[in-house]
């Protein structure tokens, strides 16, 4: 009796589980699935059975809570990225993939070194870009995350119309924690908005073609508003006290306004043009920099003043006869 007894509870048990992973279940989902098949004319039956095998991850959910962006100092997060072995690789990249990268410089206005050390942060080079299952990355942060839930929910259904579009079985994409795929590391969204065929097959492929990655790369920074020949961001000192603020990323106050608040740039900027204030607490305590609007630009891939200079100094690292 105890062994039937035993056995029934591990029964009910498994189907409780099960249920509780079924995500097709849900009226939530149901309703996502009901707007996928009006507004887009997907079959019901194949994202029903997407749903059904589709896993909550909760590691997901950890790693989302707490990006190294909002934990870590600059001085602790710039040796994560400007190291001997990044640089290194950059320089082979820059190398290998000269005539390429030149025309992307060309036809984007954005500097190779900037693109290379995208990828190199991104990435490194290609070589980590996630292996996390991208449909149930989504479906968990999306169903399962409720700060962030609208704009999940929205990448998932980027996700599964750039599938549909590009012919890529939604089963095999891997990438970020967050839904980030291929070298360049974009969303669905900006995938579907910015990726390129920069190589010409027909195809725009952030998996296996490092020119549809440049090319791609290049023109999400040029539509952001990126100036050919800009300044990025330059060294700034303070004189007397400044109010400690937040950093914001737009630029909002010329550099002559700035100036005459007591930050001051410590190379020649044009006075007209507009700057934020940046404050890091560097390894030899606080430092100071004014960032311009290829600064702000670079922002746009990652809203964070720590990935931004970690670009911005990778990029100045660099061999410049590449």
């Amino acid at each position: 009796m105890n062994q039937v007894t035993s056995f029934f509870a591990l029964l009910f048990m498994l189907i409780s589980l099960n249920a509780q992973a079924d995500y097709s279940q849900r009226s939530d989902v149901q309703q996502f699935i009901d707007e996928m098949v009006e507004k887009h004319d997907f079959d019901r039956n194949d994202l029903e059975l997407q749903f059904v095998l589709a896993n909550r991850l909760d590691g997901v959910l950890e790693a989302i809570a707490k990006p190294a962006e909002k934990v870590l100092t600059w001085r602790e997060y710039r040796p994560i990225f400007v190291t001997s072995k990044r640089i290194g690789r950059g320089n082979d990249f820059l190398r290998l993939h000269h005539d390429l990268l030149k025309r992307a410089e060309k036809e984007y206005g954005v500097p190779a070194e900037i693109i290379t050390a995208i990828i190199g942060v991104e990435t490194y080079y290609g070589r980590l870009s996630g292996k996390t299952q991208v449909f149930d990355s989504l479906v968990t942060l999306g169903f399962d995350y409720p700060p962030r839930s609208r704009f999940f929910l929205s990448e998932l259904e980027q996700f599964l119309l750039l599938t549909r579009e590009e012919h890529i079985d939604v089963s095999v994409v891997r990438g970020s924690y967050a839904g980030a795929m291929g070298m360049p590391q974009f969303i669905s969204s900006s995938y579907r908005q910015y990726a390129v065929d920069f190589d010409g097959d027909g195809k725009r492929d952030l998996w296996n073609s490092t020119a549809d990655v440049i090319g791609s790369v290049a023109n999400y920074f040029k539509v952001h508003g990126w100036k050919s020949g800009g300044q990025v961001v330059v060294p700034a000192r303070v004189k007397g006290q400044i109010e400690e603020t937040r950093n914001k990323l737009k630029p909002h106050t010329s550099i002559a306004d700035l100036a005459s608040q007591g930050v001051v740039a410590e190379v020649a900027v044009d006075d007209s043009a507009k700057a934020t204030v940046i404050t890091l607490e560097g390894k030899r305590g606080k430092e100071y920099w004014l960032g311009l609007n290829n600064f702000y630009v670079i922002t746009r891939y990652n809203h964070s003043a720590l990935y931004a200079m970690a670009v911005y100094q990778l990029s100045q690292e660099f061999d410049a006869n590449q």
